[in-house]
């Protein structure tokens, strides 16, 4: 804004310079006003040439920043990379953990399967055993068996005997009555 206003005063202070030298030629006055219109322009320029050299303050010191933020930003991908570095050890160690859940779930299957051998042999020998057991009994058993079974077919064979033999007896305790008391006596008329 002062810039502008500035350039606003030298433009009609050159035009009334102008006009006036135009019209009569130049006075004390004109002299005098010429030589502070100078002076007032050598300031504008002093003051120009200050501003420049604020603007290149602010740009050598705008520069100097972006370098540092630069710098920053070389520092901030180098950490990056170091935490790229990071993660892939990271990896590393999840994959080499990985590989040893592998290798340790192999480990359980085969002792899983082992364990499985050992309960099914078990099994089998119980199951031997029990199987033994039984047919050494039905070995055992089966002569006795045979030897009952003849027995009870000889008992058989004496009872049918016997209730002959008793019912032969009661036929004759009818005609004899010493044998019919005896008979009763023992609950067998």
């Amino acid at each position: 804004m002062k810039i502008l206003r500035l350039f606003a005063i030298i433009f009609l202070v050159i035009n009334l310079t102008v006009a006036s030298v135009a019209a009569a030629g130049f006075t004390d006055k004109d002299r005098a006003l010429l030589i502070r219109l100078d002076e007032r322009l050598n300031q504008v320029d002093k003051r120009f040439e200050q501003v420049d050299k604020r603007f290149e303050e602010l740009r050598n010191d705008m520069n100097k920043r972006f370098e540092q933020v630069d710098k920053r930003f070389e520092q901030v991908d180098k950490r990056f990379e170091q935490v790229d570095k990071r993660f892939e050890q990271v990896n590393k160690h999840f994959e080499q953990v990985d590989k040893r859940f592998e290798e340790m779930n192999r480990h359980f299957e085969q002792m899983l399967d082992i364990m499985l051998g050992v309960v099914a042999a078990f099994a089998s020998i119980v199951a031997v055993t029990i199987g033994f057991a039984i047919w050494d009994r039905r070995t055992m058993v089966r002569p006795f068996e045979d030897k009952t079974r003849k027995m009870d077919e000889e008992i058989l064979k004496d009872r049918k005997k016997i209730n002959e033999l008793l019912e032969v007896l009661r036929k004759y305790a009818n005609e004899d009555k010493k044998l019919a008391e005896i008979l009763k006596s023992f609950a067998l008329l």
